[in-house]
């Protein structure tokens, strides 16, 4: 009876971190499109607008993207762990870990473990 009540908790402890990187995702870029048309109007367009409109939304992504990790971990290593779906995790991480790598990239313009310049800006 108690497996069968912490493996549902789990279940659900899961999804609810799931849910939580899917709407990270989805306000980050809801919001990151709202501050886009009010930087549009107000600065009328100039050409750092959209780069920060890209930044914005990697943002929300790179975080949705955090949840997702944590939700497979814990669902891997607490409510199926077999040796399947640990191999099925380690692709997951390895693909999500080079999107997050990419757009690190694309936001800051170096890699994660390059020193900032002190002529560089963060974007």
């Amino acid at each position: 009876m108690h497996d069968s009540l912490f493996t549902t908790l789990l279940h659900w402890t899961t999804r609810s971190i799931e849910a939580a990187g899917i709407a990270a995702i989805v306000l980050g870029i809801v919001m990151a499109t709202g501050r886009f048309a009010l930087r549009h109007v107000v600065e009328s367009g100039q050409d750092m607008t959209f780069q920060r409109y890209r930044g914005d939304v990697g943002r929300a992504i790179l975080l949705g993207l955090e949840f997702l990790v944590a939700a497979d971990i814990i669902n891997t290593v607490a409510v199926d762990p077999t040796l399947e779906s640990v191999a099925v995790l380690a692709g997951i991480v390895f693909i999500r870990t080079f999107l997050s790598i990419a757009l690190e990239v694309e936001i800051e313009g170096r890699f994660p473990w390059q020193p900032r310049r002190d002529d560089q800006p963060p974007r």
